[in-house]
């Protein structure tokens, strides 16, 4: 292999890691792919018509639900800051580097959005992996610190809507109540309530519809939505970087730990984690999941335990796959593509559920989700190593890497070298 083609060596936790989260990523997702975006929010909204489907939503909701995507976040986190220090290493000039790496994703997120999948997350990734950029020489305490003050500026925006949603809720349905509160209520509902009548069949006329009335509704009604979101959620995110950061450093990510470090950070985290997350469960559905408390518990009561079931959850990864196996490479080669494996599952599961497609949106429950879930990760699994055995990159790895470089990037692996005589 020559220089120019001689690849850094992979940090096999991190790909490990890498691909759980990304197929954990669409466990939640396929909701959103699915049914109306109510349902992912409030599972009374839609598609929990009996008790596998209750089931299905409390096992995403204590495990699953934000679970993957902050995970997701911990390795965009510490991928930058790997990309950084490499480029650092062999004399390429670091900032232009990953600039120009966010640039090209923001592209793809945003193309991604207006023309495949409205759940896109890859545009929100690109504008705070720029401001990420600051924070590369931080030592691990410093990155920690600000990671904390992050989360508790996030829990207290959405705190702020939740009190704020309450306060609505109780104007909206007081006597004599302003028009323009009830007006606003009545939104409220409409994006996180129970769908029925009109607005469901709104719904799914748009989802069940062509091609053409998707990217138009994106275009004109959601122009604004993925520097809005970014707006909305990227305190949370930025956190998470950071802390993805300052465990790549601290070398937890790198699977320097020693095992009963990890084992302590895996059963302290879910003896925290679990029973809160079933607690905040058992409350919604007390209250029968009205919007007010579904914007209480889904959005402000789980983002201070959302780090610790993260962080759990990663040390448990890397625990159970110290010993390699087979099916722990295939996983590692499905996070080695993940770019390539998140995108694809977006074009594959609207192709399946959108009318342009198979139609099947709005017509499977909860439980029987899983069903497409499986499938999708068996398809991840089975491609993923075989392309990887042949090629240095995923497709759109490659795509991505070439782009940033603006230099054409080498694809295929090189035949290993003939064995010495």
């Amino acid at each position: 292999m020559t220089a120019a083609t001689e690849q850094p060596p992979r940090i096999a936790t991190l790909d490990i890691v890498r691909g759980v989260a990304v197929m954990g990523i669409l466990a939640m997702n396929i909701v959103a792919f699915a049914m109306p975006f109510n349902a992912y929010m409030n599972p009374a909204s839609y598609g929990m018509e009996n008790q596998a489907d209750f089931l299905s939503w409390l096992l995403s909701f204590i495990f699953i639900d934000g679970k993957m995507r902050g995970l997701f976040s911990f390795l965009f986190g510490a991928g930058i800051l790997l990309v950084i220090e490499r480029a650092q290493a062999n004399g390429e000039p670091a900032k232009s580097v990953h600039f120009r790496r966010m640039i090209w994703l923001l592209l793809f997120g945003l193309m991604h959005f207006y023309f495949v999948w409205f759940g896109d997350i890859l545009s929100g990734y690109a504008m705070i992996g720029m401001v990420a950029w600051l924070f590369r020489a931080s030592s691990p305490r410093k990155l920690i610190t600000w990671g904390a003050a992050l989360v508790v500026l996030q829990f207290l925006l959405f705190a702020g809507l939740a009190a704020s949603t309450f306060y609505l809720s109780a104007t909206a349905s007081a006597p004599g109540a302003p028009a323009e509160a009830v007006k606003e209520w009545e939104g409220l509902q409409r994006q996180f309530g129970v769908l029925a009548g009109q607005p469901l069949m709104e719904k799914l006329s748009l989802f069940r519809g062509p091609y053409t009335g998707l990217v138009e509704h994106r275009l004109i009604d959601q122009a604004a939505s993925p520097f809005m979101s970014t707006l909305m959620f990227g305190w949370e995110t930025l956190a998470y970087m950071l802390f993805g950061m300052a465990a790549l450093k601290t070398g937890f990510f790198k699977g320097e730990w020693d095992v009963a470090r990890y084992r302590k950070i895996a059963v302290t985290g879910f003896a925290i984690g679990i029973p809160a997350y079933a607690f905040l469960a058992w409350l919604l559905a007390r209250d029968g999941f009205t919007v007010p408390m579904v914007m209480a518990v889904v959005m402000a009561g789980t983002t201070p335990l959302r780090p610790v079931m993260v962080i759990a959850i990663a040390a448990l990864i890397i625990l159970l796959t110290r010993k390699g196996g087979a099916l722990v490479d295939r996983i590692a080669a499905a996070g080695r593509a993940a770019f390539t494996n998140y995108l694809g599952t977006s074009i594959v599961m609207t192709t399946l559920f959108y009318g342009y497609g198979g139609g099947l949106y709005g017509h499977l429950g909860r439980a029987e989700l899983w069903l497409v879930v499986l499938a999708m990760w068996a398809l991840m699994l089975l491609w993923s190593k075989p392309w990887l055995d042949r090629n240095l990159y995923g497709p759109l790895e490659w795509l991505w890497r070439t782009l940033a470089r603006w230099e054409w990037q080498p694809m295929r692996r090189p035949p290993a070298p003939a064995p010495a005589e």
